[in-house]
């Protein structure tokens, strides 16, 4: 089984490399695996490089999918982490 939910980044400079850096870090301090997916491109939220390269802007929706040995504590304190940072 596996949790997902969508996020929508309010971010005026969208998922550049600050909050991209710290998405990766956060994403890190999970066993659970993170993916988020924008318009068909789902990449590893653990690696900087693929989260940079999806060119998420503000106003650009994307669905996180976590799963995992820890996945129901991930999605939450993750979604948190979104709302909170991007």
């Amino acid at each position: 089984m596996s949790q997902e939910f969508k996020f929508t980044v309010s971010d005026p400079e969208g998922m550049h490399a600050r909050p991209a850096g710290l998405l990766v870090a956060k994403a890190l301090e999970y066993d659970s695996s993170i993916i988020v997916d924008y318009e068909g491109k789902a990449v590893d939220a653990k690696r900087i490089f693929g989260v940079m390269g999806l060119g998420v802007k503000q106003g650009d929706e994307v669905t996180v999918k976590v799963e995992g040995s820890d996945e129901a504590k991930a999605a939450a304190e993750f979604e948190r982490f979104l709302k909170g940072n991007l």
